[in-house]
């Protein structure tokens, strides 16, 4: 049994948790929180709650420790200096600070001895691993993400910090006139604008004024103003009813080209349709966890991301059970 960590008990460290009920040849052997431990209730029965304190007690109790805290002031904390006791993962998505994280946490993973692997997730994560797939299939050619139908919980929460609103799900919607040219193989040059629209519902605190709420919404720098918004307020009922999830999803896609006079067209296209973004993110992190724990085993240390974990290490099945079933 590979025993498992899990660091942090939001809507992540829920889904890593559901993940490790589905995978047999691992067991959660406790949650650590930076909250008082006995506030905390998990879901699976027996399994302790312990402040993140006791984490440097238990280095010979933990073969891999999961992170679920934020890319935005967390991780980039946390990783690197738990890198030290145990090995490690992460979902740093900051896409821009990728390689200097990478950076700090190899040089303590290294020292230690462990093995880390950070930025797992679907983007990036499964979404970075097809495009690198995708680009030397097709090394003439152009790549295109789109992001959704799906709640974007950072952009839920920039709306929340406004004056006068109460709560706010923030909806990130792919335009289909622009897939449907990709799909095509026309190789569109899009802007930001042309790719996406989003979609906000926004339960107003009693006497706010709407159209400023509205306003602020649609011109709020690095969020919304590059695109094409529609507001809606609605009840806490509706709120509640309507929109309690956490979907989302999308669609990586290349267009490339083959032949001596590149006269034939290709598309490449993966894509997600996900009822709960943090389970299934907690359900890649929870395979790339097996992953870690192999390699430690093998004497493979410091940091790693998805580019450098050969598939076969993801799987409980034994390399005969894969080339029988899956090859």
């Amino acid at each position: 049994m590979i025993r498992v960590g899990i660091l942090g008990y939001g809507n992540l460290g829920k889904g890593v948790e559901a993940a490790l009920a589905q995978n047999e040849d691992m067991q959660l052997v406790g949650v650590f929180t930076r909250r008082s431990p006995e506030s905390v209730s998990v879901r699976t029965p027996d399994v302790p709650v312990y402040h993140c304190d006791k984490l440097a007690d238990m280095k010979k109790d933990i073969d891999v420790l999961i992170l679920c805290g934020g890319s935005a002031t967390d991780l980039p904390e946390q990783t690197p200096v738990y890198a030290e006791m145990f090995n490690v993962i992460d979902s740093f998505d900051t896409h821009a600070r990728i390689p200097e994280h990478f950076a700090n946490v190899d040089a303590k993973a290294k020292a230690a001895g462990t093995t880390c692997i950070i930025s797992c997730g679907w983007d990036p994560g499964m979404f970075s691993l097809n495009r690198l797939y995708a680009n030397c299939i097709l090394p003439e050619g152009r790549d295109y993400t789109f992001w959704g139908k799906g709640v974007s919980q950072g952009h839920s929460d920039a709306v929340r910090r406004i004056e006068g609103v109460a709560d706010c799900r923030q909806y990130t919607i792919p335009v289909p006139a622009a897939m449907d040219a990709v799909r095509a193989g026309e190789n569109p040059e899009l802007t930001t604008r042309e790719k996406h629209t989003r979609e906000c519902f926004v339960v107003a605190k009693e006497g706010a004024d709407l159209a400023k709420i509205e306003e602020e919404i649609k011109t709020m720098p690095n969020y919304f103003a590059d695109y094409d918004t529609t507001v809606h307020f609605i009840t806490a009922e509706e709120m509640q009813r309507d929109h309690s999830g956490l979907p989302h999803g999308g669609s990586v896609i290349r267009t490339g080209v083959t032949g001596m006079e590149k006269e034939h067209k290709h598309v490449i296209e993966y894509s997600l349709k996900l009822d709960s973004n943090p389970e299934f993110t907690g359900s890649v992190i929870v395979a790339y966890a097996r992953a870690a724990y192999r390699m430690n085993q093998e004497g493979m240390t410091g940091c790693k991301t998805v580019f450098d974990i050969a598939p076969a290490y993801l799987s409980p099945k034994s390399g005969a059970e894969l080339r029988a079933h899956l090859l």
